[in-house]
C-alpha cells in the first residue's frame, strides 16, 4: 500500500507558502510564478489556512470588484483537511473526493512537511494498478 511518505519521496517536499499578512496580490503572483494551484497559509510556523485559484475564482464570481491588497487571512479557506506521512493514498483520494478538494497539506507532529495534489494521488494510484496488473499477467502467463 502506497503512503503519503512514499509519494513525497517521488514528488519531493518543496512547498511554496504565504503568510497570513501577505496580500491576495502576493498570493496570485506566487501562484503564477511557481505554476501551482494552491498555497498553504502560515501564521508563524503554524498552518492556518490554504488559498487556491479556485478560492479566488469563487470570490470574484460573488463580487463586482475586489481589492487585491486585502490580507490573505481575510479570504483564505480556514477549514483545513490534512494528512500525515503514514496516510495511505486511497484514504487521500477518498477525502479529496468527499470534501471536493484538490490539495492536502501533509503534517508531521503539526509541522508541514509537504503538500500533495489530486494529480499526485491519481498518478500514484494508476502506477500502482499498472504494477499489480503486470504481476497478475505474469502469474497468469506462468512467467513467475
Amino acid at each position: 500500500m502506497i503512503t503519503v511518505a512514499d509519494l513525497l519521496k517521488i514528488k519531493g517536499t518543496k512547498v511554496y507558502w504565504i503568510t497570513t499578512s501577505d496580500t491576495v496580490r502576493d498570493a496570485l503572483l506566487l501562484l503564477a510564478k511557481k505554476d501551482v494551484g494552491a498555497l498553504p497559509v502560515l501564521d508563524g510556523k503554524k498552518l492556518s489556512g490554504i488559498f487556491s485559484e479556485r478560492d479566488f475564482a469563487r470570490l470574484l464570481a460573488r463580487k463586482d470588484s475586489f481589492p487585491l491588497d486585502t490580507p490573505i487571512q481575510d479570504i483564505m479557506t480556514k477549514q483545513l483537511f490534512t494528512v500525515t506521512p503514514t496516510t495511505n493514498i486511497e484514504e487521500c483520494m477518498q477525502m479529496m473526493t468527499e470534501k471536493h478538494i484538490r490539495h492536502l497539506p501533509v503534517l508531521d507532529n503539526d509541522k508541514m512537511v509537504g503538500l500533495i495534489t489530486i494529480g499526485d494521488v491519481v498518478k500514484a494510484i494508476i502506477s500502482s494498478q499498472k504494477d499489480f496488473i503486470g504481476q497478475l499477467e505474469g502469474y497468469i502467463s506462468g512467467r513467475w
